[in-house]
């Protein structure tokens, strides 16, 4: 397991994040990442999560929304990977992941695309 402090960790998702594509950036609304330590039951299985209501199934959404959050879990992806490279890519594949749930594209649909 890498050894990556909060901060440290936080800074390559922004990094990572600064390197997608704008077609798939630009049409986020309302939407905030973050990162955390562990899921909520504290296993490694999760490495990220998407907190929300799709674009695909929002109704009357408008002024007033609290914001859906993308949640990258540092140390499940930390166990996960064997250097930085390996880390890197597996930040860029999980935030693919969690913003493809933003706009609708479930995990089924996901898995055929090759991002799961």
């Amino acid at each position: 397991m890498i050894e990556l402090g909060h901060d440290a960790f936080e800074l390559l998702v922004i990094d990572e994040l600064d390197l997608l594509p704008d077609e798939m950036v630009d049409g986020l609304d309302n939407l905030i990442f973050v990162t955390e330590d562990r899921p909520e039951d504290g296993s490694l299985d999760l490495l990220g999560l998407y907190e929300g209501v799709a674009l695909t199934e929002r109704g009357n959404y408008g002024f007033g929304e609290l914001p859906d959050r993308i949640i990258l879990f540092r140390e499940p992806l930390l166990a996960v990977c064997a250097d930085l490279d390996e880390l890197k890519d597996q930040i860029h594949v999980t935030l693919v992941h969690e913003i493809a749930h933003f706009y609708g594209i479930d995990d089924e649909q996901l898995h055929e695309l090759g991002w799961s």
